[in-house]
């Protein structure tokens, strides 16, 4: 435990793995989200109000991808942190606000089919694009009035095994009450929970009217489901694990028999699980792609003609090769002809 009271680990048992999970859902993100935001600007035109929605969890996504970097830059070096106080404070600020944000679309998401199925007559259906936009630009002022507190306060906090290092960690574990950690740390779990109850209710809710109304063999109704199935699968695998490991770290903290050393276990399964969070950027393009037909259509048209391009240009290359091949040998004197 360091000076402050915070238990802080030099992560070396995290170093082997979590820059190869961060890389490859930075790779993997990039792809899924960049492919979709190039559909959604270029081809899926006029907008309607359920791809505003879409769009803005992939701008989630992408804030999210611009901070990765740099934390895998951080396990890479065991967990030090060389880019200063201020950019310690954005980073962590641009993680928190990917998972509000993430959460909180996910969520309108679920919502928009819930209404459209259940209550297809309601005045929610007949919103227009102006006001879906408007809708979001209030999502995000209070998802960024959320993960503001993370810029209140520094982050940064020395090594407890190698002095020289510095640590950047929003989550340090803290053997003494700090409110604005406390507060933080509800918001951690009450951004997550409320809106977890939010998605199953409406899936269920959809379940229900559907075999009520023997509707479940239709296309467009079965769509809805799957999309709606799609985020509680994002909820439940990306940000259920991280949340339940940071209350066995409250609980244990408050058993007053934990030191540092018994919760050095449950630190590293938690910024495991917190990296597994990260995997909503890769499951994201699922909810696109289950939400929106022409979204499907097209990823599967883009996808078809750029292999069918490649494998064009391999073909050509490849002829091209037999042809120089063939004249090279027509050229070359027979071996006969150069026996005297």
């Amino acid at each position: 435990m360091n000076k402050s009271g915070f238990c802080l680990f030099d992560g070396q048992a995290l170093t082997p793995l979590l820059p190869l999970l961060l890389i490859l859902e930075t790779g993997v993100g990039i792809v899924g989200n960049g492919v979709a935001l190039w559909i959604f600007c270029f081809y899926l035109k006029p907008w309607k109000t359920s791809t505003v929605l879409l769009v803005n969890l992939a701008l989630a996504d992408f804030m999210l991808l611009l901070a990765l970097p740099f934390r895998i830059s951080y396990y890479l070096r065991h967990k030090d942190w060389i880019f200063g106080d201020a950019f310690c404070r954005i980073n962590l600020f641009m993680l928190a606000l990917n998972r509000t944000g993430s959460i909180f679309f996910l969520t309108v998401i679920a919502l928009d089919r819930y209404f459209k199925v259940v209550h297809p007559h309601s005045r929610i259906n007949s919103l227009s694009v102006r006001q879906v936009i408007c809708t979001a630009c209030g999502m995000w002022t209070l998802a960024i009035g959320l993960a503001s507190m993370i810029l209140t306060e520094s982050h940064l906090f020395p090594n407890q095994t190698q002095d020289a290092l510095t640590q950047c960690d929003s989550f340090a574990i803290s053997m003494y009450s700090a409110s604005v950690s406390y507060w933080y740390y509800v918001l951690f779990l009450v951004e997550f929970f409320v809106p977890l109850l939010v998605t199953l209710f409406c899936a269920m809710a959809v379940i229900t009217r559907l075999h009520k109304r023997d509707l479940d063999k239709q296309t467009r109704i079965k769509r809805a489901l799957v999309c709606l199935c799609v985020v509680v699968v994002v909820f439940v695998v990306c940000f259920l694990p991280s949340k339940v490991t940071r209350i066995a770290i409250w609980v244990t903290r408050a058993s007053h028999e934990a030191d540092c050393e018994g919760l050095r276990n449950l630190d590293n399964a938690f910024y495991f699980t917190v990296s597994i969070t990260y995997l909503n950027s890769v499951l994201d393009p699922l909810v696109y792609f289950y939400s929106s037909p022409t979204f499907r259509r097209l990823y599967f048209f883009k996808l078809w003609k750029t292999f069918k391009k490649k494998t064009v240009t391999g073909v050509t290359d490849l002829r091209t090769r037999q042809s120089e091949d063939t004249t090279i040998a027509s050229e070359r004197p027979a071996n006969h002809l150069l026996v005297q």
